[in-house]
């Protein structure tokens, strides 16, 4: 892996946007904390570095610092809002608090259209979010553009290869903030080559290393796009000798365990044990209502039938799960990084499997790579671009208690909602969208008879991050048709009803 960029996290909220940015440039890039030592980043050999933004001031005594001999390494380094302010602070210049502060779209002045900033408009729109800003450039530098209340909106020195921004290029409120990077990629003389079907071939012969030629490896399947992909690249690697066991919870959506046991058989024939643990899901799910409580139970069940299935195939080498990027750095396993949520598949092996060794062959890719990844394995598009799906899958879309009525009436009503979806050529414009059985029961009229049955109602959203989320606006004439067949073709649901909130205040999922 020739080219390669470090991403210093000051502990932005958009730290991993400015990674998968990156790599949308086919550059590759890996993230470590501000506090990485000097011979870590340059052990790395980076082509370029770049300081995220961050929620500190760089006035404060105990303001986050990298090792200023970043400066100093010979490739281009490019500071965003904190960065480019630390960058300031370090090499000679003056921050201070902003007369005004800047949050939002702001209109930015391209003063110099060239280098970092070549081939942008005279001025753009950019999204800025801070309080402090440059007031005084460091010797041999030079600001490049401007808004109306930030006189160093960018800032340049061209002989050292060093800059800096304001505004964040990375989110895509900014204009023309994938040009920024783009520009930085250049000089730092990237070619970007670097693709998926490269990184599938570096994969494989990285775990047929580490297996050996007579090593065997255990994987959870749980279906899902990361651990389906990671069965996939194994198998690739090493053929039969990964077993694949695969906990059917009786939460699935509807033709998905079929799909999954037909591609680990056909497809890519590892040594599959698909366990239908439906019955002991339900008998310990029976009566319990409190969502927080249906996931534990679950997850301490699928451990438990996974253990028992594991413990009859005797001795295996390697134990392998999904873990992806965003994982490793949400749960502060990527060193120095601050623990944003648990992850169940991060940090750790199942050590009462007698396991010693781990193999993670996606630890490394954003969820867009390991879709793109499975492209390039051959695994079906139907598989690898199917909608998110939780864990606990359809036993938190039913409010309330769970029964496998209640869990059928979702799983065909969501089935209806996917096929008109993707009918109506809406699938690639609405990011989730599924049904949820609210608890809520009505009195209907059907075929002149009164009926008192369940209410269905329909979530569908659009999102970048699925960290905010806006309801879709899906056509009223798609809605009617949904509902329609719902009403008719799903047994005890006589009410369809559309849940119009954003997140914030809702969440995506009910539970």
């Amino acid at each position: 892996m020739a080219e390669k960029i470090i991403i210093l996290d000051f502990g932005g909220q958009y730290t991993q946007l400015i990674a998968r940015r990156v790599r949308e440039c086919h550059v590759y890039s890996e993230v470590l904390p501000y506090s990485a030592d000097i011979e870590t980043i340059r052990a790395a050999k980076p082509a370029g570095v770049i300081l995220s933004g961050g929620p500190a001031s760089v006035l404060a005594e105990d303001a986050p610092r990298c090792d200023a001999g970043v400066y100093g390494l010979g490739v281009p380094v490019l500071g965003i809002c904190y960065g480019m302010q630390l960058t300031a602070h370090l090499l000679g210049g003056r921050v201070e608090r902003a007369a005004q502060r800047e949050y939002g779209r702001v209109r930015v002045t391209m003063d110099d259209r060239t280098g970092l900033l070549a081939g942008m408009s005279p001025a753009s729109s950019n999204w800025m979010s801070h309080t402090y800003q440059v007031a005084q450039c460091p010797p041999g530098f030079r600001p490049i553009a401007h808004s109306e209340t930030c006189p160093v909106a960018a800032m340049a020195n061209d002989a050292s290869h060093i800059y800096g921004v304001q505004f964040h290029p990375e989110v895509t409120h900014s204009d023309e903030g994938r040009t920024v990077i783009q520009n930085f990629l250049n000089l730092c003389g990237c070619a970007g080559d670097w693709t998926m079907a490269a990184y599938a071939q570096t994969a494989i012969a990285n775990i047929r290393e580490a297996v050996g030629e007579a090593g065997t490896v255990l994987l959870a399947l749980s279906g899902g796009v990361d651990s389906s992909v990671a069965a996939a690249l194994i198998y690739r690697a090493i053929g039969d000798r990964l077993t694949c066991v695969y906990v059917d919870h009786g939460f699935m959506r509807k033709g998905e365990s079929e799909q999954v046991v037909d591609v680990f058989t056909n497809t890519f024939p590892v040594r599959l044990v698909r366990a239908d643990a439906s019955e002991l899901f339900y008998a310990d799910l029976a009566g319990v209502t409190d969502p927080e409580r249906k996931r534990k139970i679950i997850g301490a069940d699928f451990i438990k039938v996974f253990k028992a299935e594991a413990l009859k195939l005797g001795k295996l080498d390697y134990f392998a799960q999904g873990t992806i990027y965003p994982d490793v750095i949400e749960s502060g396993q990527a060193t120095g990084a601050a623990v944003i949520k648990s992850h169940h598949n991060v940090g750790g092996l199942p050590k009462e499997l007698g396991f010693t060794e781990l193999i993670e062959p996606l630890r490394m890719l954003f969820k867009d790579e390991v879709r793109a990844l499975g492209e390039a394995l051959g695994l079906p598009h139907d598989l690898i671009w199917r909608q998110p799906f939780p864990g606990p899958g359809l036993a938190i879309r039913v409010i309330g208690d769970l029964t496998p009525e209640k869990v059928n009436i979702v799983r065909e009503s969501d089935a209806i909602l996917r096929e008109e979806i993707k009918s109506a050529g809406l699938d690639s414009e609405i990011h989730q969208y599924f049904t949820v059985l609210t608890g809520v029961r009505s009195v209907g009229v059907m075929g002149d008879e009164r009926t008192y049955d369940y209410t269905i109602a329909l979530r569908a959203v659009t999102t970048d991050d699925f960290m905010t989320a806006d309801w879709a606006r899906i056509p009223y004439d798609v809605v009617r048709t949904i509902s329609a067949r719902i009403v008719n073709e799903v047994p005890h649901v006589n009410r369809v009803v559309l849940d119009v909130t954003t997140k914030p205040p809702a969440s995506i999922e009910w539970e």
